[in-house]
């Protein structure tokens, strides 16, 4: 199923996240995590491709199994580590395995390398562009409610993710955020540009001290005070702060959702029953 068959319907969708192993060994536990996800009937779910946008084996043989439990699956596809040449392979594998839809990412630029080399793409309107030249698929990208850390001003940000747009990408996926006003504020800045595709909101919840730590150090995310003080009250005791960061994580979707933000995806970080705690706090407002 393509993704926008959901997405351009006026129903709230949930979905979920995957990462894949980075060894052929766990292939098979992973499996087991997907089947585990898969029985929370999510929307969809998607699989990225590797740690800190490095390239992945395996991501099209874990989407293969979402499909296969199905669920329709997102597969992610990261260019600033690959060339032209081996995404251009990803995409013919994804065609054989019968995946439909990719979310077309630059990724992290490799540390102390020149970037780009003549055979890679430079942004992700450029992967975007070729996947679309190179098959029939339901292309998504990633959009910055706090703007990409790269561009000077959210202005800025946006005119490139017009430019995404406008080469075929047909949703966008947001970075976590912990402030929904922060997405409020993006929405109405890119409905103003004329970016009208849809949006799914991307909700991290912080089950641990340490993660919120790692958040903001990688993506520079604000962090709003009542955040702050919960993991300041129940930063120390493990079973409190996962509670905490569960019903803070579950707050944030009823907000979305009553405020006219249909589709959510939640960074799961391949932790099932996390995932269910929250679709179980939503029996009612989303009906799987």
């Amino acid at each position: 199923m393509r993704l926008t068959e959901l997405l351009n319907k006026d129903e709230v969708t949930i979905s979920c996240e995957l990462f894949p192993p980075k060894q052929g060994a766990q292939l098979e536990n992973y499996k087991n995590i997907v089947k585990d996800m898969a029985a929370l009937k999510p929307a969809y779910m998607s699989v990225t491709y590797g740690a800190t946008g490095g390239t992945s084996d395996y991501t099209v043989k874990l989407a293969e199994e979402v499909r296969n439990n199905n669920i329709p699956a997102l597969a992610h596809l990261t260019c600033a580590s690959s060339t032209r040449e081996k995404v251009a392979s990803v995409i013919e594998e994804l065609k054989a395995a019968n995946i439909e839809n990719i979310l077309a990412l630059r990724g992290d630029i490799p540390a102390n390398a020149d970037f780009p080399l003549p055979d890679q793409y430079k942004h992700a309107s450029e992967l975007i562009a070729d996947i679309k030249a190179q098959g029939d698929f339901c292309i998504g990208g990633a959009c910055y409610p706090e703007g990409h850390p790269e561009a000077a001003t959210i202005f800025e940000d946006l005119d490139h993710l017009k430019e995404k747009v406008d080469a075929g990408c047909e949703f966008l996926t947001t970075q976590m955020f912990f402030d929904n006003n922060i997405l409020y504020n993006f929405m109405y800045k890119a409905l103003k540009k004329g970016i009208d595709v849809p949006v799914v909101a991307g909700i991290m919840p912080v089950t641990n001290a340490s993660q919120i730590k790692r958040i903001t150090s990688l993506s520079g995310n604000m962090v709003p005070p009542r955040f702050l003080a919960i993991v300041d009250r129940f930063g120390d005791n493990p079973a409190a702060m996962r509670q905490a960061g569960i019903a803070y994580a579950t707050e944030q979707i009823i907000d979305l959702i009553a405020n006219g933000v249909n589709h959510v995806h939640i960074y799961t970080m391949n932790k099932p029953d996390v995932a269910g705690e929250i679709l179980d706090n939503l029996s009612n407002i989303y009906v799987r």
